[in-house]
């Protein structure tokens, strides 16, 4: 019996040796290397030192310190009031000599000094920076480049497998293989717009500006930052996706800056529950939360409730999707919206504005309370008494009443010696100045004349 059920045994481990050896080796290729495909695109790839000279070193430790906090992944280093930043590029077009990077590894410096693989060394030009998507365009002056070709980064799935090469340390090329872990990461705080590529390629300082490729040798996103504790790698990196790249690329290009047009509305994601309470058929789009008065939205009929589901023919998942489309294309662009309004399917023409000069409008309407925000008051105070007035609850830096030391919590009381008992007694007044404005405020237990000027 004993001898029976040894056979048997025998027998069974057998089979399933063959199975499990049938099953992991059948769907290997027979060439697992990826040797040849990064023959062909590591010379693309660029060691980068920026330099920046600096007088005083509270000022460097700074730099150093805040770096150090936003998870990015450069080298830098501090000496002798020279502040180094080491990091990694990649060549996008060999005739012109153009590399891209990030804008942290080249912010500020005064030289910018490009090694190729094969050890030749150049100082580059800086055609322009992007500091919001931490995107950078330099340029250098050199024969024989190879320069990768730049692929769809919105075709990238969870679990594709990926490849970085950068200059990690300041070490010549390096080349370390994961998979794509997750996509459009959004709200790290790292940059203003974000929807990074995930990986577990291992990031480490010195790879910023590095390059993220597929196994087609595809350049798919900018290498950018690591999230791991003192700065080193635990294996969750961020690479900026090359479609945002190239976006930004191409306006460098042309006007040797990234201009932004905007829309003027606040979203707000798609929670089961909104999509429920909006009749929705999914929980997908971004809700209009606020039209900003005079915006491009307001002008074409946006309205407060609208669901973004589209913008220029790109799906919008969420609000980050919102911000990222639209965040990326230039001043004066025209794009169309696609909205549901009670879930009816409405497209909206819309030419993005320059912000800067909307304000100039806003500001022009009304010099003396542009950028406070008001809230009528009244409190019985056993010191001032029945007061009845305005309260300043905000005041934007470096607006007129700014400069006129208004500030939050003050209570205007009285323009130009007329008493003011809510918003709308202050605006009558305001807008019967011309040059200036007096105000009667009261600020804790005490009370103050401030003068507001229409150009400060």
């Amino acid at each position: 019996m004993k001898s029976f059920l040894r056979q048997t045994l025998r027998h069974l481990i057998l089979a399933f040796t063959l199975v499990v050896s049938t099953s992991s080796f059948s769907s290997v290729p027979l060439d697992t290397s990826l040797a040849p495909m990064l023959q062909k695109v590591m010379p693309s790839v660029v060691n980068i030192k920026a330099q920046i000279k600096i007088t005083d070193i509270n000022t460097l430790r700074e730099i150093q310190k805040q770096r150090g906090k936003s998870g990015k992944d450069s080298d830098d280093d501090i000496n002798s009031g020279s502040f180094v930043s080491v990091g990694s590029g990649v060549i996008v077009d060999a005739k012109n000599g153009y590399i891209l990077t990030n804008s942290h590894v080249i912010s500020d410096a005064q030289t910018v000094t490009i090694t190729l693989g094969d050890g030749r060394h150049y100082t580059a030009k800086i055609i322009g920076l992007d500091k919001p998507s931490d995107i950078a365009l330099i340029q250098i002056k050199a024969k024989n480049l190879t320069a990768i070709d730049i692929g769809n980064s919105n075709d990238l799935k969870v679990g594709d497998f990926v490849a970085t090469i950068g200059n990690p340390f300041g070490l010549s090329q390096t080349v370390t293989s994961g998979i794509v872990s997750a996509l459009g990461r959004t709200t790290l705080g790292i940059e203003n717009y974000e929807n990074f590529i995930q990986t577990d390629a291992p990031i480490n300082p010195g790879n910023s500006g590095g390059a993220l490729i597929n196994m087609n040798g595809q350049l798919v996103g900018i290498n950018t930052a690591i999230l791991a504790p003192d700065r080193g790698n635990i294996g969750i990196g961020f690479a900026i996706p090359a479609n945002m790249a190239k976006s930004v690329m191409l306006q460098l290009i042309e006007y040797g800056n990234v201009k932004r047009g905007v829309l003027g509305v606040g979203a707000q994601d798609i929670t089961p529950e909104l999509a429920s309470a909006f009749s929705l058929g999914s929980a997908k789009g971004a809700a209009i939360t606020q039209v900003l008065l005079d915006s491009p939205a307001q002008q074409a009929g946006l309205q407060v409730g609208d669901i973004i589901t589209n913008v220029n023919g790109n799906e919008i998942k969420n609000a980050s999707d919102v911000v990222n489309t639209i965040g990326f294309l230039r001043v004066d662009s025209k794009i169309n919206i696609t909205v549901l309004r009670k879930n009816k399917p409405i497209n909206v023409s819309v030419t993005l504005s320059d912000p800067k000069k909307r304000q100039q409008i806003i500001e022009k309407l009304n010099p003396f309370l542009y950028g406070v925000g008001l809230k009528n008051f009244s409190v019985l105070s056993p010191v001032h008494g029945n007061v009845q007035g305005v309260l300043v609850v905000s005041v934007e830096q470096d607006s007129n009443a700014w400069h006129a030391d208004l500030r939050p919590g003050d209570v205007i009381t009285s323009i130009n010696q007329q008493n003011v008992n809510n918003i709308d007694d202050l605006k009558m007044y305001a807008a019967k100045a011309s040059k200036e404005l007096l105000l009667n405020v009261l600020r804790g237990p005490s009370a103050v004349f401030l003068v507001i000027n229409s150009e400060s």
